[in-house]
């Protein structure tokens, strides 16, 4: 049976992913890059505590775009910025942490 090390819980009962999700405080902002290009980014993730390589996944998935993850910030191709705040409430963040500029 694997056991967690920060909470000595084990794995299937292990809370520091979700304890994490609702500790962060997200910004949803859309910008415009070179020839016109909308970016959708995605700040205030903590790489440590989240897993934000598999987050980034799941919403290239789900808006069937491009993207990538570095420094704790998701970028992804296209505007999706009310879509994006749906979605990670979906995965358990709380909603007042979650601010789209």
């Amino acid at each position: 049976m694997d056991v967690c090390q920060k909470c000595g819980l084990p794995s299937d009962l292990c809370v520091c992913e979700s304890i994490a999700k609702e500790q962060q405080k997200i910004v949803i902002s859309d910008v415009r890059r070179k020839y016109k290009k909308h970016m959708t980014i995605i700040e205030g993730l903590d790489g440590k505590q989240i897993d934000v390589k598999s987050l980034t996944k799941l919403l290239k998935q789900k808006f069937a775009c491009g993207g990538t993850a570095k420094d704790g910030t998701i970028e992804l191709q296209g505007q999706h910025g009310r879509k994006v705040k749906e979605v990670l409430i979906k995965e358990g963040f709380p909603e007042e942490s979650i601010e789209v500029k």
